[in-house]
This record gives structure tokens, C-alpha cells and sequence, in this order.
């Protein structure tokens, strides 16, 4: 269906024609002029006519976000929303039949869990701070990569306060207590100032 408006063109000539013959004869007086306090009728034209349902307005928090990122594209519908969804699931379980084709001892998958989201930045923000380095070999740290992890766990935090059960939000709180303090260790350890080597004992 095309997006362009249709426009009904109405024929004033024909709405003359006919209004000046329903009007009764009268003599060939001449016609007062109409009051001028009469009301009178919109004249006739062109006229728009919209094959497309109406869109509903955007609210204010949505206009004024779509303001603050110019060049974002509009956000989806809910009717997208929902049709994206089932064409997900529906992907993740065949590659997960393949998977079980392949590994028939294999069982479901646990399901994901907020846990599971923590989790995962805690292992990241770990492995950016030297965590999980083979033996012998030199740590590789990554402060800067660790610093922002971090702060995405805080976002979280802030962001989820007052709709985590209260198991999550202890889990939460445990991960970024212990890696903010992991950070404090290690940055002061690199900001530390080298110390000079005792110079040995004079000679008598």
C-alpha cells in the first residue's frame, strides 16, 4: 500500500449548478445584499484523504531523547518488537537442535539469568586487571578497559535500584564492591612511586 496521501478533488462548478436550482424562482427584483453577520460556509476544495491509520504522537520523553541523538532512527513499534522476538526465538532454537544433533548427551541450556549478566562483567573486568594470567608469563592489564566495566556495573545498579529481588541485588553489590577494591589496589600499586635501591654498604 502506497504511503502517498489520496486527494479528492470535489467539482465546485457541478455544487453551483446544483444549489442554483434548488433555489426557488423569485422575481427580477434586485436581491438584497446578505447580512454580513451571516455565517458563511468554508468553501469547497481539494481535500486531503488518508488511507493510513492514524500514528500515534511520540511522548515527550521519546521526542525529547530523539532530540538529544540526532540521527538515531526511530524506535521500533511494538508490533515489531514482538515480531523480531519470535523470529529470534525461533533462529536460537534450530541452532540449538543442531547443537544437540551433534552432542545428543547434550542437555538444555539453563536459562539466562540477571546472575548470569553479572557474571559476566565480573569475569571481564577481572581478566582486564591481569586476573587469569598463565604462570611464568607477564600479566597484561588492561586499567583503562577495567575502569569502564566498572562503571557499566554501576550503571546497572543505578538503573535496576528497586526492581532486583533481594538476591540480586546482594550479588550486585558483592561483584562491585570486590572489584572497585581489586581497582583500588591495582592503580595504586601502578601509581606508586618507584622506589630507588639501597645503595650498598660504604667500604671502610
Amino acid at each position: 500500500m502506497s504511503d502517498t496521501p489520496k486527494f479528492e478533488v470535489i467539482d465546485r462548478r457541478k455544487l453551483k449548478a446544483q444549489e442554483e436550482e434548488q433555489q426557488p424562482e423569485t422575481s427580477h427584483e434586485p436581491q438584497k445584499p446578505a447580512s454580513p453577520a451571516a455565517p458563511q460556509e468554508p468553501p469547497a476544495g481539494p481535500r486531503l484523504v488518508s488511507s493510513q491509520p492514524p500514528r500515534e504522537e511520540p511522548s515527550e520523553d521519546a521526542a525529547a531523547e530523539a532530540e538529544s541523538r540526532p540521527g538515531m532512527p526511530p524506535p521500533p513499534t511494538a508490533e515489531e518488537s514482538q515480531e523480531q522476538k519470535k523470529a529470534y526465538d525461533a533462529s536460537a532454537q534450530r541452532l540449538e537442535d543442531l547443537v544437540r544433533a551433534q552432542n545428543p548427551g547434550a542437555g538444555a541450556p539453563p536459562p539466562v539469568t540477571f546472575d548470569n549478566l553479572v557474571q559476566q562483567f565480573y569475569v571481564s573486568a577481572l581478566i582486564q586487571m591481569g586476573a587469569g594470567t598463565q604462570e611464568g608469563q607477564r600479566p597484561q592489564v588492561d586499567i583503562l578497559g577495567a575502569r569502564s566495566t566498572i562503571d557499566l556495573l554501576g550503571v546497572l545498579a543505578e538503573k535496576t535500584r528497586g526492581n532486583l529481588t533481594p538476591q540480586e541485588e546482594r550479588t550486585l553489590q558483592t561483584v562491585l564492591y570486590d572489584l572497585r577494591m581489586a581497582f583500588l589496589e591495582l592503580t595504586g600499586m601502578i601509581s606508586m612511586p618507584s622506589v630507588p635501591p639501597t645503595p650498598p654498604p660504604a667500604k671502610r
